[in-house]
């Protein structure tokens, strides 16, 4: 009788030993995981901030306004003939055979110099919505002005008093094409002009 008491304990002890889980069950089972999952869990939580920036909505122009820059208007470029097939084209009457200007029904208040066949400013004025790249065109604050190009010089304005003024670009007279502002007596921008001496500093026109 002592001996079969002695045997069921054993048994019941093995039964219970066997019961839990071996260190190889345990890896087996974590090694089902797959490891698509693992990478993708270590993933977010090492390139959190790639992740946030990935998602954000990239920001693209809005609008279809025409932009002046150093080298021109739409075809219209400066140091270069008037294109043949464009919309640009001598209007009106012309003051001079060696100085001539050109206008474009699809940019009013716009109007570009040429001399020696080539164009030399362009001209950006009260009617028309052209910007520059920095979103400054007439109408402007001089103040922005100044904060977009603080190294521009001042000069008195050849037909207004002073506040109006011309802010020029240090570059002016480099050869380069340069950047000319009027500023009006309202302090704000009436006139753009892009362009290269001594075109660029004409004050009325071709004069």
């Amino acid at each position: 009788m002592k001996h079969l008491i002695s045997a069921a304990a054993l048994a019941l002890c093995l039964a219970a030993c066997s019961s839990k889980p071996s260190p190889s069950a345990s890896a087996a089972t974590a090694s089902a995981v797959p490891e698509e999952s693992i990478a993708t869990s270590a993933d977010t939580a090492s390139g959190d901030e790639g992740a946030i920036a990935a998602a954000q909505p990239m920001v693209m122009p809005v609008g279809n306004t025409p932009m002046l820059t150093l080298e021109g208007l739409d075809d219209l470029e400066i140091g270069k003939p008037v294109p043949r097939d464009g919309s640009w084209a001598e209007r009106g009457a012309q003051i001079s055979d060696a100085c001539r200007t050109v206008s474009s029904p699809e940019f009013p208040g716009v109007y570009a110099i040429v001399e020696d066949g080539k164009v030399r400013r362009i001209t950006v004025g009260q009617r028309s919505d052209v910007t520059l790249v920095e979103g400054i065109g007439v109408g402007a604050g001089e103040a922005e002005v100044k904060q977009a190009f603080p190294g521009f010089r001042a000069s008195p304005h050849a037909y207004e008093d002073a506040p109006a003024k011309y802010l020029t670009a240090p570059n002016a007279g480099s050869g380069e094409a340069a950047l000319r502002f009027e500023i009006g007596q309202d302090g704000k921008v009436s006139l753009i002009h892009v362009g290269t001496m001594p075109v660029l500093g004409y004050v009325e026109g071709c004069a």
